[in-house]
């Protein structure tokens, strides 16, 4: 059965607050400060706003319930969204239906991660019972080491290299020096991503992102709203969702958009062919690369070819993550999980600046998270285009 599509939902006023490498700020403050500058830009008070979503790690022990304490909102629809790298997309879906069906006018999806020094150490040491059980005691801390594994295992089943990898990484650094809020702000060559220290062999230093502070927000209303209220908007062509695709694989070198691409470009009326630009959610320059091969641009096992191929940069032939994505922007916890949306949806808007595809109209954009011990579980993607003010 074909499913029914998101007439009349569109997305706006796309915001990110710049991130930080440090900060002693709470997540409260990073959700509250892009929230402002989301509903400044769009006209919206907050009594106004009848919808909020949110994703965070580190906003516990208070939940989204208890920031509509704090920030003053009185909302008919409240979400939380806890699928890290996934969370953008996710977040998407849910709100566009609900604003669909009627039950919301305007809702603001929200994602917003502190970090203090012992931040990322204090959230890998209790961030799944699995991790807590079966990996942090044994001294295997964090995501490096998993993924590790699975490049490695990439690598042997299909030949890539470690240069393969880096074209990705050397890129989007590339394309990060035009974002001014990146963190990187410094050219990278394949010589230097070659001979960075190694990390969790084959890891190295820039196959890494760099965990910071900042958050990325943008709206969810119906098209006539943001008419009326002259905003820029992207439509919503697809989307398609995925929890723990491939079980059976002993190790995951596939996605759940595996599982449900064609049914992405059926509702798009499209196939990859037509997309002008991706956004990948790059924790890893592998995970980017499984990505291009699950979301229909070339086969699998066929990704490094297709990376020799093609020029990823903002100017090049396969524009891929254009504002430099994490591995140049930084990890901004669960906002990671809506860096390439946000950007996605300036991008189809035209209003990149100094990141903007020239003719940019159609942006495909994955999200990836949540790695409970040896793989991501969370897999989702969306296709956006678009529209006149």
């Amino acid at each position: 059965m074909r499913r029914q599509g998101y007439d009349g939902v569109v997305l706006a006023a796309p915001t990110s607050v710049p991130y930080e490498r440090y900060s002693n700020e709470t997540a409260h403050w990073w959700i509250a400060r892009a929230l402002r500058e989301m509903l400044g830009k769009a006209g919206i008070t907050p009594g106004e706003l009848d919808g909020f979503s949110v994703s965070s790690f580190s906003l516990a022990p208070d939940t989204p319930v208890g920031l509509t304490q704090h920030l003053g909102l009185s909302p008919r629809w409240l979400d939380t969204v806890p699928t890290g790298g996934a969370s953008g997309v996710v977040a998407l879906r849910r709100a566009a239906r609900a604003v669909q069906a009627g039950d919301v006018d305007v809702v603001a999806c929200v994602a917003g991660d502190a970090n203090r020094i012992d931040s990322f150490r204090t959230l890998l040491s209790g961030f799944s019972r699995f991790s807590m059980d079966a990996t942090f005691p044994y001294g295997f801390g964090g995501p490096n080491a998993s993924f590790a594994l699975l490049m490695d295992r990439y690598m042997q089943e299909y030949g890539a290299t470690r240069e393969d990898f880096g074209h990705i990484a050397v890129s989007q650094r590339a394309n990060a020096l035009n974002y001014p809020a990146a963190l990187m702000k410094s050219p990278l060559t394949l010589a230097q991503y070659m001979n960075a220290r190694m990390i969790a062999d084959p890891v190295a230093l820039f196959d890494c992102v760099m965990p910071c502070a900042g958050a990325e927000a943008f709206l969810v209303m119906r098209e006539d709203e943001a008419v009326r209220r002259g905003l820029p908007f992207a439509r919503i062509s697809g989307t398609i969702e995925r929890h723990n695709a491939f079980a059976g694989d002993q190790m995951q070198l596939r996605g759940g958009w595996g599982v449900d691409i064609d049914e992405l470009y059926e509702m798009a009326g499209h196939g990859p062919e037509a997309v002008d630009l991706v956004q990948t959610y790059d924790d890893y320059p592998v995970i980017s690369m499984m990505q291009f091969e699950d979301l229909g641009f070339c086969a699998k096992g066929e990704g490094a070819g297709f990376v020799r191929a093609r020029d990823l940069t903002i100017t090049g032939d396969f524009p891929h993550n254009t504002s430099g994505g994490q591995l140049s922007v930084g990890q901004a916890g669960a906002a990671g999980g809506y860096l390439g949306l946000v950007e996605a949806i300036r991008q189809v808007t035209g209003q990149a600046e100094g990141t903007q595809v020239q003719g940019a109209e159609r942006a495909l954009v994955s999200g990836f998270g949540m790695i409970n011990y040896d793989r991501g579980v969370c897999s989702a993607a969306a296709i956006i285009e678009g529209g006149a003010t």
